[in-house]
């Protein structure tokens, strides 16, 4: 069974069904997504290069509509945890009224490119900033976005590690006031 515990796109199924020596073609794939989308199990994001400003076709992923499906199936949330903060984080700009995508600079990914009205926001996701590397990773692809629009950096850390024009928040704090993004 394919993991649900994080995000996942066609390519990625059909990669880990060929190693279960399951042949099943990426369109069929495609059209299981697409019938799990209508019954409201999972939402379909988009990837935009940000540079070249277009959406790119069959690099998508998948988030699941309710991480209760998740905890039923699986279980303990805490095995994957940065994936479980991360569904949550796209379901809550979802709720705020955004229209998100998935962010792409060069070999770099950011989590939720979110637009609303004139409004434009870029958005990492981690469980926490314990490591140098972590820190490296996560503020990494809001450095090398080169515009001015707002950049946040959301954990569960509670001290505050904004750097570089690029905000960290708690994410407690950004459920709880719908004014911090």
């Amino acid at each position: 069974m394919y993991n649900i515990s994080q995000p996942f796109s066609a390519n990625k199924i059909h990669k880990r069904l060929k190693q279960d020596m399951v042949n099943l073609s990426v369109n069929t794939i495609y059209n299981y997504l697409k019938f799990f989308e209508n019954a409201c199990l999972i939402y379909q994001v988009k990837r935009e290069d940000l540079q070249g400003k277009r959406i790119l076709k069959y690099d998508e992923k998948y988030y699941l509509c309710d991480l209760g499906f998740r905890q039923a199936i699986i279980g303990n949330n805490q095995r994957d945890i940065t994936r479980v903060i991360e569904n949550i984080v796209y379901l809550e700009l979802l709720r705020r009224g955004y229209e998100i995508t998935i962010g792409k600079v060069d070999s770099l990914e950011v989590d939720f490119v979110c637009k609303k009205q004139n409004k434009l926001i870029y958005i990492q996701v981690s469980y926490l900033l314990a490591s140098e590397e972590t820190v490296e990773r996560e503020f990494k692809p809001l450095k090398s976005i080169q515009d001015n629009y707002p950049k946040y950096v959301i954990t569960m850390d509670d001290v505050d590690m904004s750097h570089d024009g690029i905000i960290h928040l708690n994410l407690i704090d950004f459920l709880r006031d719908n004014e911090v993004i």
